[in-house]
């Protein structure tokens, strides 16, 4: 099966994976042809996002080409192990035949409360987490969060939207911490 499917922003991740986090670099395997839209990417675990990462490397293999090295750094210990799960854990009936994607990511920003109280997020990154999970705000709050996804920079946005560094600015922050709150509230980020 030659199955092309392009990935997002966001990563999903099984729990039981998690472990994987903490190593800074790791990879994981996914059936069909993954092509990346981004670079950057949100690790999403039990319906909460828990990293932020960047993709360092995409390689395509088929299922019969996968070996021992490709399943140790996935986090297995055989390529027998690796295979067992692809077929009864996660992907069901695949063949020696199917293409399989192996994405090596980089750990850029784990997600959750810093000691000095910060998240650990850009106002951008919120910004594109409250759009994805329809974090209830007013219809003007959401065209100011998309302006600031699609300018880049809090900067940008207000000059760009209020004419003013200043007062846009602060506008711009107030929707951000409204937004932030109610990702936290919804459980979408973790506040530990």
């Amino acid at each position: 099966m030659r199955r092309v499917v392009y990935l997002g922003r966001h990563l999903m991740l099984k729990s039981k994976y998690l472990d994987k986090l903490g190593n800074g670099r790791f990879t994981t395997i996914r059936l069909g042809i993954i092509r990346p839209k981004y670079r950057e990417v949100f690790i999403h675990s039990g319906g909460m996002v828990v990293a932020k990462a960047r993709i360092v490397n995409v390689l395509y293999k088929r299922v019969s080409e996968l070996t021992d090295e490709d399943a140790v750094a996935d986090g297995f210990t055989s390529r027998e192990a690796l295979i067992d799960e692809l077929r009864g854990g996660i992907y069901g009936n695949i063949t020696n035949n199917d293409w399989v994607t192996i994405l090596t990511l980089e750990v850029t920003k784990a997600i959750g409360r810093r000691d000095d109280g910060s998240i650990g997020l850009s106002p951008v990154d919120i910004a594109r987490l409250a759009l994805r999970y329809n974090v209830p705000l007013s219809e003007e709050e959401r065209r100011v969060l998309q302006e600031l996804v699609n300018e880049g920079s809090v900067r940008k946005a207000a000059v760009k939207l209020f004419n003013s560094l200043r007062g846009g600015r602060v506008v711009i922050r107030r929707i951000i911490r409204k937004s932030l709150k109610h990702l936290i509230r919804m459980g979408v980020i973790t506040d530990y």
